[in-house]
């Protein structure tokens, strides 16, 4: 019988310097034979990394020392590598994570969107610890490192200047030892937020979940990150759900902000026999490290055949100290359906006043009338509310097939004429690169989009007047649109279903701001008055775009190619 053939040993190659850490998660092929990784440095061997795991990739640690040119050397037979990057702890802040290798089912889109937040590798979804700290904004999510299909849990982990240009850094939240053992989805480091905790330190806050745990399958656990770049061992703050309210194991998602009294105030989404509810908790201690204690339930929600609340947030739309100043009570809600329109998955903003445990009420809109603006985290960045969602939701997702996700722009949340408008930061002006001849949209032609990362601005003669654009793409179908019944994204999900109506009711817009990228579109109207976002089926580029009704409505026009 002959031996199979041996593959040659595979390399990667790199110049690192001294003080480089590697990150590696690596596998075993055959049962029996660890996989095996090894790190030379300018022709001497100096570090390896090995495990048994067949099930799973296990996470490793390499210190490069001295530095040098680097050479990683594995055998494809016995060993499958995930993801392996670099960094120098020193540096990592400024210049971010080197990806060395990763592999087919990890990689991240090809073409990638141009401008919007996108992982460096697996999959992601709801933003976590979202906020400002040591004057930069860092932005935690939900990740899974090892394929573009959700499964055990991760926190990943980017910073950056202005919101838009994102440095990745190291992976932060790992799942326990015991759920790293295998891709069985059944738990890891779920959603939560963060809080800054003196000289450059973050302490995180997040949802440890193990699947048929008893007496708890979801308990609240916090971290402190003395560098902001690795979490030290977290401890247990909320072991367990409120007695008496018949809650159901949903108990999650952790959002910990300064209340009006000076407090430190923990919402948590969960559900009971009726629908959703908001759970309030506090606590004196001024690190937020101990002391969690319940004060009630703050906000309920039953409508639209939802299963549960999910990533609640609760923000002043002013300063906190004052009497007058009303808070934006944010709930993403857990399989809702519109029965109008036919969206899945909506989040609700609600905004009234909050004395520190209780949260009256005055008016409520819909958040996102695309819907895929999903799990909405914000924070109070000094005089200003900055916000910012996953760029999708569950409706149009499966474990089955590979998905491709991206954060929203960012959005600021302001209390205007009685609603709750979210206009994209004002940083987004500074990806602008050079404006495109609109001349051929205002005579009602074809307006080539270039690579399709474009920002479209349009006026209209007056309050809701009718107008319909159409974007040319190689893989749909897809426009902008308003008429009597209100401002709409025309989009079709797929061929073989009835595609939701992505509509704002009533809305009458008068000036647009349309943002395009490979892989969404994102409309602002009247600064934000009526938002929507919608996540499209491919990463293809849109090529033109042409106003095909309404063109005498139209006063102006602009629109400019953007880059990061």
């Amino acid at each position: 019988m002959n031996e199979p053939t041996k593959q040659p040993a595979a390399t990667r190659t790199a110049f690192l310097d001294s003080g480089t850490l590697l990150h590696v998660w690596l596998k075993a092929v055959v049962p029996g034979r660890a996989a095996r990784l090894d790190l030379s440095l300018d022709g001497r061997a100096v570090a390896s990394a090995e495990t048994d795991n067949i099930e799973e990739f296990a996470f490793r640690v390499l210190d490069t020392t001295a530095g040098g040119m680097a050479v990683l050397t594995w055998e494809p037979q016995t060993t499958s590598l995930s993801v392996v990057y670099a960094f120098r702890p020193d540096t990592v802040m400024a210049d971010g994570i080197m990806l060395l290798t990763h592999n087919e089912t990890n990689a991240p889109p090809s073409p990638s969107p141009l401008y919007h937040f996108v992982p460096p590798f697996g999959w992601m979804n709801d933003p976590n610890g979202f906020g400002r700290f040591a004057g930069k904004p860092h932005l935690f999510y939900q990740h899974y490192p090892h394929s573009k299909r959700w499964n055990n849990m991760h926190w990943g982990h980017a910073v950056s200047d202005d919101f838009l240009r994102w440095r990745h850094l190291p992976v932060f939240l790992f799942p326990s030892e015991d759920i790293s053992q295998r891709p069985d989805g059944r738990g890891g480091a779920y959603s939560g937020s963060a809080i800054a905790a003196g000289d450059g330190a973050i302490r995180v806050f997040f949802t440890d979940k193990m699947e048929n745990r008893e007496p708890e399958e979801q308990n609240q656990w916090t971290a402190v990150s003395a560098d902001a770049i690795a979490a030290a061992p977290a401890d247990l703050i909320v072991p367990r759900r409120p007695e008496g309210l018949n809650l159901t194991r949903d108990f999650r998602d952790p959002y910990v902000f300064k209340g009006p009294d000076g407090r430190w105030k923990m919402l948590l989404a969960s559900r009971d026999r009726e629908g959703g509810v908001v759970l309030l908790y506090e606590t004196a201690d001024p690190a937020g490290a101990k002391g969690w204690h319940f004060l009630g339930i703050l906000h309920r929600e039953n409508r639209f055949g939802m299963k549960a609340a999910e990533c609640p947030c609760l923000v002043p739309l002013g300063h906190t100290g004052h009497s007058e100043t009303r808070w934006a009570l944010i709930v993403g809600l857990l399989t809702s359906r519109c029965a109008e329109t036919g969206r899945r998955n909506l989040t609700t903003a609600t905004v009234g006043r909050f004395d520190g445990r209780n949260f009256t009420p005055e008016f409520e809109q819909e958040l996102d009338f695309g819907t895929d603006a999903y799990a909405f985290q914000a924070f109070s960045d000094g005089d200003v509310v900055v916000g910012i969602a996953w760029l999708a939701n569950w409706a149009e997702i499966s474990r089955q097939i590979d998905y491709q996700s991206a954060a929203t722009l960012p959005r600021q949340l302001v209390l205007r004429g009685g609603s709750l408008c979210t206009p994209p930061v004002h940083s987004v002006t500074s990806l602008r690169s050079g404006m495109l001849d609109t001349q051929a949209l205002q005579d009602g032609g074809r307006m080539d989009l270039g690579d399709g990362a474009v920002e479209i601005l349009l006026e209209l003669a007056a309050p809701g007047s009718a107008f319909k654009i159409d974007f040319e793409h190689p893989d749909l179908e897809f426009g902008v649109e308003q008429n009597a019944d209100g401002l709409a994204i025309l989009y079709q999900a797929s061929a073989d279903r009835t595609s939701p109506r992505y509509l704002a009711r009533g809305a009458r817009a008068k000036s647009l701001r349309i943002f395009l990228d490979r892989g969404s579109i994102e409309v602002f109207a009247d600064d934000g008055r009526w938002t929507g976002t919608k996540r499209l089926r491919t990463f293809a580029a849109v090529r033109a775009g042409r106003i095909s009704e309404g063109i005498e409505n139209l006063t102006a026009a602009a629109a400019w190619q953007l880059r990061l």
